[in-house]
């Protein structure tokens, strides 16, 4: 059944998920403080720990109970059947329960849940939370950016030579995209001020949008890494594109974040390209 736009309740909907989110929070932060065990989902270094799975269903559970004809895209719920749901115009939350899981598991304090609202597929709500370090970055579409319930903006870089760029490795060892990887950390060291990873693509992008880090760019990430992010980066003056520099595609499994669209197009003209497969939807 499809819920009207004119029918979503935001106010009740950033109520509900908050609460729900501060309770998730506290199973992740609970159980930091040591390294756990973990499973691997299709090879490579793609992990999935209990809390995972906890979390996202405590979150999956509690906004099912408030909103039932809402859909759902989950990295634990996806993964176990296969593929990701296919995004529709109706209501949908789409989340990554512990982004940045092999920091978790190694009691590393950068991980994160990352929520986003979804109506006709615009990003209405966004959640990005540490909670070991108490960092909550929240958006709402037209109402800006904020981190620790402060307004939060860009940093207005526009040139390379200058900016601290983020990114990662990622997950997949496949030989093909480890080529690409390394070829463009090997250009950027030369060519941008300086170069981070979190070990989570929703902090990484949430850095840009806190003006911390200047731009972001990741090949094989999925929905739930960045739909969050990807508002917070847009409501706190930032862009994001797809990395060959035209418009993002939330399913694509490419991402391009940076404070300007100056910025946006001199990072991806330096890029070289990877496509992954398959998609998201």
């Amino acid at each position: 059944m499809e819920e009207k736009c004119e029918a979503i309740d935001l106010n009740k909907c950033h109520q509900v998920v908050s609460d729900l989110i501060n309770k998730a929070g506290e199973i992740i932060d609970t159980r930091n403080a040591h390294r756990k065990e973990f499973l691997t989902k299709q090879g490579d270094i793609d992990l999935v720990t209990e809390t995972d799975k906890e979390v996202e269903s405590l979150l999956i559970k509690g906004l099912q109970n408030e909103f039932p004809n809402h859909r759902f895209i989950g990295e634990e719920e996806s993964s176990a059947e296969g593929a990701p749901h296919k995004l529709t115009d109706s209501p949908t939350w789409i989340i990554d329960p512990v982004d940045g899981t092999m920091n978790f598991v190694h009691a590393f304090p950068h991980s994160c849940i990352s929520v986003g609202l979804v109506v006709k597929k615009v990003t209405e709500l966004a959640y990005v939370f540490n909670p070991m370090l108490k960092q909550l970055f929240y958006a709402r579409r037209g109402h800006g950016a904020f981190y620790n319930n402060q307004s939060i903006t860009v940093s207005g870089q526009k040139q390379l030579s200058n900016a601290l760029i983020t990114s990662e490795f990622g997950t997949s060892r496949d030989p093909e995209k480890m080529k690409v990887v390394k070829e463009n950390f090997s250009k950027l060291v030369e060519k941008a001020h300086g170069i981070r990873m979190l070990g989570s693509a929703a902090l990484n992008m949430s850095m840009v949008a806190l003006g911390a880090a200047d731009a972001y760019y990741e090949f094989g990430i999925h929905a739930w890494d960045v739909c969050a992010a990807d508002l917070l980066v847009r409501e706190a003056g930032g862009v994001v594109i797809d990395p060959a520099g035209g418009a993002f595609d939330i399913m694509s499994r490419r991402a391009l974040a940076a404070a300007t669209p100056e910025l946006a197009q001199e990072l991806s003209a330096n890029l070289t390209q990877f496509y992954p497969q398959p998609r998201d939807d």
